[in-house]
């Protein structure tokens, strides 16, 4: 598996991605800044390559890649440079989603091993990963990556969100 940056080249295999995560009720596709809700590639693109360096109202610079296994796009991974109050609570530096076909063969392990080393190139030294209480699988790969329960708080939905700290 390896990380990329998303680019033109991607553009037919990441709306497959996109396409299977929606006609599977997903709302939208963790990891990907709003790529369930973008218009068009190009303009998704443009949204995540200013992202890089510059914050939109509300939200914090990140940097987002595709999850590749054999030419395949298997998930998306978000890393967020900094938190603010709202992903402090809920959200954390990293975020990610798994094609639907692609669950349960330990990729989100494998995307999160490899999301760490690029907070760590971004000079972040302990990262925290939020999960929904009842997300048994997210909870599992955050502690399989060193994750340690800090706390569980109230998301934006209502729910219960375990809160886990890497230290890098």
């Amino acid at each position: 598996m390896e990380l990329v940056t998303p680019a033109l080249e991607h553009k037919q295999a990441a709306w497959e991605y996109r396409q299977e995560c929606l006609d599977c009720g997903e709302s939208s596709i963790h990891g990907s800044s709003s790529f369930s809700e973008a218009v068009d590639y190009e303009s998704w693109l443009a949204k995540i390559n200013r992202n890089e360096r510059v914050a939109s109202p509300g939200w914090v610079t990140g940097s987002v890649y595709f999850a590749i296994v054999e030419g395949r796009i298997v998930g998306t991974v978000a890393v967020r440079h900094y938190l603010n109050d709202a992903l402090l609570n809920d959200g954390g530096h990293i975020g990610y989603e798994i094609r639907p076909s692609q669950r349960r063969q330990g990729y989100g392990k494998q995307m999160l091993i490899l999301a760490l080393l690029k907070c760590r190139e971004f000079g972040i030294e302990r990262v925290l990963i939020t999960c929904d209480k009842d997300n048994i699988a997210s909870a599992k790969t955050a502690m399989s990556a060193g994750g340690k329960l800090e706390n569980e708080t109230t998301g934006e939905d209502g729910g219960i969100v375990q809160r886990y700290w890497i230290g890098l």
